[in-house]
């Protein structure tokens, strides 16, 4: 198959094991949801997912690992030959189908949850989660890498401070925000730990309520 028709194949479902045991008082509650990690590049959405899912015993999936690998071309050649529309169209597709795996820990690309189908399908099937950072935060761990699409230009700060204020109040609009700081991941995992058990316990109240 080759490069296109392997893209063009995202929404096929991967039909990739679950987690036999789920212990976790949290992974008990999800059911069927999945938890999704949104926010801009460098909040640490990969990093901190891929430790939640290990607390919680739950398969973690990345959606731009994914994308690349059924593309068989990385993000940045992606953007090269097909475009950003492209990429966002495939982006779309991929989710689409993680969440159909659920429950999962999935982190999503920066732009993901700008898609209002997108949202729509996180809102039914998962709980969303936004790790919010500063610009200097977000700047020196983006800075580590250098194959970001969006950021090659000759002002990336800049670049940085446009997206955040076009995307933070549609990420706003997550289910829980965490603040993505300066500190030890294992630190904000307990930190979305500690949200999701309070998001739980409204959810519960409000359920009772006549």
């Amino acid at each position: 198959m080759n490069n296109i028709s392997r893209f063009n194949s995202l929404d096929e479902v991967g039909g990739q094991d679950q987690a036999s045991q789920r212990g976790h008082p949290i992974s008990r509650q999800l059911g069927t949801r999945s938890l999704v990690l949104v926010g801009l590049m460098g909040a640490g959405k990969s990093t901190v997912g891929r430790r939640l899912a290990q607390t919680l015993k739950l398969p973690f999936r990345d959606a731009d690992h994914e994308i690349e690998a059924a593309a068989g071309m990385t993000i940045p050649e992606i953007f090269a030959i097909h475009g950003e529309d492209h990429f966002r169209d495939g982006e779309r597709r991929v989710i689409a189908r993680l969440l159909q795996e659920g429950p999962i820990v999935l982190a999503t690309g920066g732009g993901a949850f700008m898609n209002e189908e997108t949202r729509r399908r996180i809102a039914e099937h998962g709980i969303s989660l936004w790790l919010k950072a500063d610009l200097d935060i977000l700047m020196r761990r983006v800075r580590k890498r250098s194959t970001r699409p969006l950021l090659q230009n000759p002002d990336p700060e800049g670049t940085m401070r446009r997206l955040m204020e076009l995307r933070h109040p549609v990420y706003a609009t997550a289910d829980i925000t965490i603040d993505s700081h300066e500190a030890p991941h294992d630190r904000v995992v307990a930190d979305a730990i500690k949200a999701l058990a309070e998001w739980f316990a409204r959810e519960k109240q409000g359920s009772a309520e006549p």
